[in-house]
């Protein structure tokens, strides 16, 4: 109870925080900050497959990418509206993400990686090729920042940034409560033990199937964000390396936390951006971090925290129950 009440805590003071930026920030810094928001939703959808599943997927981007560019051939060409576009884009990523499960859940191990994979780069071929919907190589441009209800406009990056703030909680919040459900506590099983939960009458397949659609939504809405805000969708975005790039925010902040992720997006984002401004060789020292972190904090940084907060008390003499002593050792 005690460290719920902490969990609680810390967060509240981290959103209070967070609201106070623009007051004192620089723009450069709400701009990497909004794109850790965009990141970060992705990030924690693709968790739910490889922190409380057990799914590990490189083709997560591509929900992200089809929703950025139904959002973009809706708005540009079609003259839509925000709501409807955005619905209609988060529609796409779950469709996808439907089609794709009945290919891909059928595999295990490192099978199910290389058919997500395959299936990404199917839609990557896509963004590429189809050059009269989706610009090709040069991307589709010209996706203005929506205007809300009574001409609230979100042009500036102040709004905007509180704009993907709210979103990014209303999200995690959504998850939080999947993972903390029976669905949550069965998907946890599945990866412990599949035959297990077999044998116990759970229907394993359904699960996994609904979580990687669950999954596929959530990388959608994130898409969604990402497109109005950039202004711009490109082949990259559905790209092996982004899908690459989100299973290192999950490995980074945290696997099976929910919100390390959140925390693994911030840190990439920002040491991607400032590395990059400081020295050409800025990939070397990147890739240095992180063999670093996954070799002294192989649970991220948020696991690594949790970790040193429950040894704590015990390190000073409080009691600790038989439970979590049997844990911790």
């Amino acid at each position: 109870m005690r460290r719920s009440y902490s969990g609680l805590a810390a967060g509240t003071a981290i959103v209070a925080a967070l609201c106070a930026l623009p007051m004192v920030a620089p723009t450069y810094y709400l701009h990497l900050l909004t794109l850790t928001f965009c990141y970060g939703i992705m990030a924690m959808s693709l968790d739910l497959l490889v922190g409380y599943t057990g799914l590990g997927s490189l083709g997560h981007a591509a929900y992200f990418g089809v929703a950025g560019y139904m959002v973009g051939v809706l708005a540009t060409t079609y003259g839509w509206g925000f709501w409807p576009a955005a619905g209609a884009g988060v529609f796409a990523a779950a469709f996808t993400a439907a089609m794709f499960g009945l290919l891909a859940i059928r595999a295990t191990g490192p099978y199910f990686l290389i058919i997500t994979l395959a299936l990404g780069q199917v839609v990557w071929g896509l963004a590429y090729r189809w050059v009269s919907v989706t610009g090709g190589d040069n991307g589709l441009r010209g996706i203005a920042r929506p205007v809300l209800a009574a001409g609230f406009s979100m042009s500036r990056i102040q709004v905007f940034y509180y704009f993907a703030m709210a979103v990014t909680l209303v999200a995690a919040l959504l998850m939080y409560l999947i993972v903390t459900s029976p669905f949550g506590l069965t998907l946890r099983g599945i990866r412990e033990s599949e035959s297990r939960m077999r044998v116990l009458g759970y229907n394993v397949f359904l699960h996994k199937y609904l979580v990687f659609i669950l999954a596929g939504t959530f990388c959608g809405l994130a898409g969604v964000l990402y497109a109005y805000y950039n202004g711009f969708v490109s082949p990259a975005d559905v790209h092996l390396v982004a899908s690459a790039n989100a299973l290192l925010m999950v490995i980074l902040g945290g696997s099976g936390t929910l919100f390390g992720p959140l925390v693994g997006s911030a840190l990439l984002v920002f040491l991607q951006n400032i590395l990059s401004g400081i020295t050409q060789r800025w990939l070397t020292i990147l890739g240095a971090i992180l063999v670093l972190a996954v070799m002294y904090a192989p649970r991220g940084v948020v696991g690594a925290a949790r970790t040193l907060f429950v040894r704590r008390p015990a390190g000073r003499g409080t009691r600790v129950p038989a439970v979590e002593q049997s844990e911790t050792t």
